[in-house]
């Protein structure tokens, strides 16, 4: 499948134009496809684990008494469009709450858990907590979120989030995702008509493009190679679509990953630079217009519609039967040691989990709703973008963290990969090392306890 942007939904005044667009009797099925890869999405992404010792303060809540009514929400939002929907958010809420003050406050990606677990200690911390929901388990066993089983229980619109977006652990739910992020690979169309080669559909397709990107004097494709987290999570279609698995670690087939990424970073289709990149930096240097392709989320489409210059698509990341995406976005919950425990509840039920909430993520950044009901909106089924994300959710879609990796062990499991993954794209450690050592700390992080 694949899609390019409509100038009319740009609206940057470049002289973009829609290539590869069919007739619009399409949309039904699409809207079909996308209602049902948000289910599909929210059905791999359930936690199990332990319970942490730490619990809500429910009795501090100030937000019914004429007390206090400031709530301070905790996230690592750094590109533009992203922080809009926290601004959106604020705006929604204090527009229809009277007296009440949302502080939002930034922490960078790679500090937030260090710095939620350490205001446990002094028994303080955010109201609202959004988090990469792969880290719900290491957060409520570090006790920085509090169950919110009451509130989830008797929340009117359960019943339009699936299960499996409910982060629970020992059967207490401390977090809910109001949406699904994951990667595809966009690509520039100009670049891919000027070097005569078509959005590539197969691992070989991709490697005949970069090499033709590079010799036309073109950067071939961003991503991130950051030494931790994000890392791992673009790390992980590429490490699995020559056979790597959580659930039997094979340094063989890790290696033959590593390769080519080697080659890639030999070559100079991707720059040794990615190790310093988080999930901004490479899609902005996409955008820019002199690389070919970009691994990344559909959470950039507000990126791409506001500062790309050039056409533009998305494609399934090209990983094969074997290849998985992990199916992500923030979790969000209630910090431990909430003042307005009932306030944060209120804000989390008329912003992120309420479909006009989610629609404003969708808008904004073009994040996936996990609301079955905002999940088949008109907005999505009329958006060619979105179907491509669509077909990996349905056809590649993977559990985020990966299924056979203990609660306990996830943060140490992610910071392994990661480390790793950054030394091969850096070239401080040849592919064959890289691969014998990643196993061997994998091996006791994946032993069930």
């Amino acid at each position: 499948m694949t899609v390019l942007c409509n100038q009319r939904r740009l609206e940057t005044g470049t002289d973009m134009k829609l290539i590869g667009h069919r007739s619009s009797n399409r949309g039904g099925r699409r809207g079909a496809i996308l209602a049902a890869g948000a289910v599909l999405a929210a059905s791999a992404l359930a936690l199990t684990g332990c319970t942490p010792t730490s619990s809500g303060s429910s009795n501090n809540s100030s937000s019914d008494s004429g007390g206090d009514k400031t709530i301070t929400v905790w996230h690592y939002f750094s590109d533009p469009n992203q922080v809009k929907v926290m601004t959106d958010y604020k705006d929604l809420f204090e527009k229809n709450n009277d007296g009440v003050t949302v502080e939002n406050v930034y922490v960078p990606y790679d500090q937030l858990n260090s710095k939620l677990i350490s205001a446990v200690g002094a028994k303080t911390g955010p109201d609202v907590v959004v988090f990469n929901g792969a880290d719900a388990s290491t957060l409520a066993l570090g006790g920085a979120l509090a169950p919110m089983d009451d509130q989830w229980n008797s929340f009117a619109d359960k019943g339009q989030f699936p299960d499996s977006v409910v982060h629970k652990l020992d059967g207490k739910t401390y977090a809910v995702q109001g949406y699904v992020n994951l990667l595809g690979l966009w690509y520039n169309a100009d670049i891919l008509d000027e070097i005569g080669v078509t959005p590539p559909k197969t691992m070989d397709e991709l490697n005949a493009a970069l090499k033709k990107a590079v010799d036309a004097g073109h950067g071939g494709i961003t991503l991130s190679g950051l030494p931790q987290s994000q890392g791992e999570w673009q790390a992980y279609p590429w490490l699995s679509s020559t056979g790597f698995s959580y659930d039997n670690p094979d340094a063989g087939k890790l290696e033959q990953a590593f390769d080519m990424i080697k080659s890639w970073t030999d070559s100079g289709a991707l720059t040794r630079q990615a190790v310093t990149w988080d999930q901004t930096v490479p899609f902005q240097t996409f955008a820019a217009g002199d690389v070919a392709f970009a691994e990344n989320g559909n959470w950039q489409i507000g990126t791409a519609k506001s500062t790309a210059k050039f056409n533009y698509g998305v494609v399934p990341l090209p990983v094969g039967s074997e290849g998985k995406v992990y199916l992500g976005g923030e979790g969000e919950g209630i910090g431990a040691f909430s003042k307005n425990p009932d306030l944060a509840w209120k804000y989390l039920e008329e912003t992120y989990y309420s479909p006009e909430g989610q629609l404003i993520a969708l808008n904004d950044v073009g994040s996936l709703p996990a609301r079955t009901d905002a999940a088949s909106d008109t907005s999505i089924s009329s958006d060619p973008l979105l179907a491509a994300f669509a077909t990996t959710i349905a056809e590649n879609g993977a559990s985020y963290p990966a299924d056979a990796v203990p609660p306990a062990s996830v943060a140490d499991q992610q910071l392994a990969v990661g480390q790793v993954w950054s030394a091969v794209i850096g070239g401080q450690t040849a592919p064959a090392d890289a691969a014998t050592k990643l196993v061997t700390q994998l091996q006791p992080l994946l032993e069930k306890k």
